[in-house]
């Protein structure tokens, strides 16, 4: 378990999630996206989290709730994402995979603009960089994932195929776990694997 200090809110402690957590982290997914977005009711949040735990991709010790004071103020996971060689898909093997992606990552909407999302993430990255990942992607606002070490991804020779970072390609990111560990990783972001990507 991971731990630390946001302010004088308490101590926010990361822990992987756990079956019983299931019903708490459905509503506070549905509560983070219909309160705290403009794109998306949740629903299709819970359905990607969903298939991601019925995948091969799933690492079950990267998938965190976040508790500060005994209760479960955040959810988001990290998950094995093989690039692809091409912009029309193909993926490697899970397995192999040297790359995770962060998706989704919702706060509880009573504790929102209060730094748990960057707090829990920046807990969850070295958590990943334990496990010998070589990098993580992320797709989302710029300005937040910038603050917590993400650059846009194809400054490393990772390259968006659809949806809004094709819009706005600082929107699709990547951060290394150590100083050069992307060097020679390169392809596509393609969520081909997913149905509700």
């Amino acid at each position: 378990m991971n731990k630390k200090r946001l302010g004088m809110s308490g101590e926010i402690t990361i822990r992987p999630e756990e079956h019983k957590d299931f019903k708490e982290i459905i509503s506070l997914i549905l509560r983070s996206f219909q309160e705290g977005t403009n794109y998306s009711d949740g629903t299709d949040i819970i359905a990607l989290v969903e298939e991601i735990r019925d995948s091969e991709y799933y690492i079950p010790e990267l998938s965190f709730v976040a508790e500060l004071d005994n209760r479960i103020v955040g959810h988001f996971l990290f998950s094995r994402f093989p690039l692809s060689p091409t912009k029309e898909g193909g993926h490697g093997s899970a397995a192999a995979a040297e790359i995770v992606m962060l998706a989704p990552v919702s706060v509880h909407a009573d504790y929102f603009h209060q730094g748990i999302g960057s707090t829990m993430i920046r807990l969850g990255i070295e958590k990943v960089k334990e496990l010998g990942y070589k990098g993580i992607t992320v797709e989302g606002n710029y300005h937040f994932y910038n603050r917590v070490g993400f650059r846009t991804s194809s400054e490393y020779q990772i390259f968006p195929t659809s949806g809004y970072p094709m819009e706005e390609p600082r929107c699709m990111m990547c951060q290394e776990t150590y100083e050069g560990s992307l060097k020679g990783i390169q392809g596509y972001i393609v969520y081909d694997m997913y149905y509700n990507a």
